[in-house]
């Protein structure tokens, strides 16, 4: 593995969900607190920052053109070409203090992001499934802070993470109907000040899972629950990963400094910024919303 190259020195303050538009070949990010989408272009060495007005947790490509992004209590389309921003389904209006955090496509288009409480209160957080059909259910409840999800190659897994609980969950996934079911541990984070959070996988069917407070993103083996790698981050704050590029080998990684004192800031210059490393292994395509 070569080693990791600072791509944009952006400094966001929670840099979160990235996700590789391959018919676009750019690169969506979010900073989830100062309410930016941002967009590079690697080919082109462009970088452009949208305001959206409102907390943002997620962004996904969309097979219509354009993106989905979660705000803070709903899922929304947004079309570049116009400007347009179309509301497409609410969640939790009723929990001022919940916000939506990570989301994801499955490989049939739907979006599925959870929540979780801006006081950091435990067990009010869920995880919803927004299908192509713009339905939104409620698919896991009492979650604390909802974050990565991912897909096996054949699509049978699904892999989940509630940070808190120090765990990446396996379950059986039945992509065409949706639905989840026999959940059971995939992955234990042994450091107590370790929390995992954004994750991504390959197609030997490896889960790469960010580790905020862990300044790294680590490779696991889903079925033996075995470390393989790690990619050391020069940021604390870990938050996510996806693969990108024309190959799908680039890993792109996300940090933030949200909170950081100012004697860390002083070691991690870096820390908010977006960082790259080629890998061996060869990632799962970030699927689009089919909605």
């Amino acid at each position: 593995m070569n080693s990791i190259q600072l791509v944009l020195d952006t400094k966001a303050e929670l840099g979160e969900g990235p996700s590789w538009d391959s018919r676009r070949k750019v690169l969506y990010w979010v900073d989830s607190t100062r309410q930016k989408l941002h967009l590079y272009n690697p080919a082109k060495q462009t970088h452009t920052v949208f305001d959206t007005g409102e907390y943002i947790g997620a962004v996904v490509p969309r097979k219509l053109g354009g993106i989905v992004m979660t705000l803070k209590h709903g899922f929304y389309a947004y079309d570049f070409k116009t400007g347009n921003m179309t509301f497409i389904g609410a969640a939790e209006l009723d929990k001022p203090n919940n916000r939506f955090n990570d989301g994801k496509c499955d490989a049939a288009g739907r979006l599925w992001a959870g929540t979780t409480s801006h006081d950091s209160i435990p067990n009010v957080g869920a995880l919803y499934c927004l299908d192509t059909d713009w339905s939104i259910k409620k698919v896991l409840k009492n979650v604390s802070v909802s974050n990565g999800i991912a897909w096996s190659p054949d699509n049978s897994k699904m892999y989940y993470i509630d940070s808190p609980t120090k765990k990446v969950m396996t379950y059986d996934y039945d992509l065409a109907t949706g639905t989840i079911r026999n959940p059971r541990v995939a992955v234990s984070i042994p450091n107590s000040m370790v929390l995992p959070d954004g994750m991504t996988s390959d197609e030997e069917g490896m889960i790469w899972v960010a580790l905020w407070n862990g300044s790294a993103v680590t490779r696991w083996n889903p079925k033996t629950g075995k470390l393989l790698e790690i990619v050391n981050v020069p940021a604390t704050l870990t938050t996510s990963c996806v693969f990108g590029g024309d190959d799908l080998r680039e890993l792109y990684i996300t940090s933030a400094r949200i909170g950081l004192e100012e004697k860390i800031l002083a070691k991690e210059p870096y820390a908010g910024g977006l960082f790259a490393v080629n890998t061996r292994a060869r990632g799962i395509p970030t699927h689009a919303f089919g909605g």
